[in-house]
C-alpha cells in the first residue's frame, strides 16, 4: 500500500458538513462550521457547500416522497392475490441481524 497524502482538514470539514446536512444529522455541522471559519475558508465557499448539501437533501426527500406516493397509490388498487402480497411484498425487509423494520 502506498502512502497517499491526506486530505486537507478544510476539505474534510467541507465533506463532513455537506454529508451531515444532506443526511439530516442532528448536530447540524456546527463543529465543521467552526473548523472552516478558523481555517480561513471564505464564507461564500461555506455558503455554497451548505446550498449544495441542502439541495441534495431536498431533492432526495422529494424523490422519496414521489416514490412513496406512487407505491401508496398502487397499493390502494385491489390485488388479485392478497395473501401473497401480505406474506412477502418485499417493501419491508429485515435488518442484517434479522430484526423486522415494520
Amino acid at each position: 500500500m502506498t502512502d497517499q497524502p491526506q486530505l486537507h482538514p478544510s476539505i474534510v470539514a467541507m465533506v463532513s458538513l455537506a454529508s451531515g446536512i444532506a443526511a439530516g444529522h442532528p448536530d447540524m455541522g456546527q463543529c465543521q462550521l467552526e473548523r472552516l471559519r478558523k481555517a480561513g475558508v471564505p464564507q461564500h465557499q461555506i455558503d455554497a457547500v451548505i446550498e449544495i448539501a441542502r439541495h441534495i437533501r431536498d431533492e432526495a426527500a422529494q424523490k422519496l416522497d414521489a416514490a412513496f406516493d406512487e407505491t401508496a397509490a398502487s397499493a390502494a388498487k385491489p390485488k388479485v392475490d392478497k395473501g401473497r402480497a401480505a406474506a412477502g411484498s418485499g417493501c419491508c425487509t429485515p435488518t442484517a441481524s434479522g430484526q423486522s423494520c415494520c
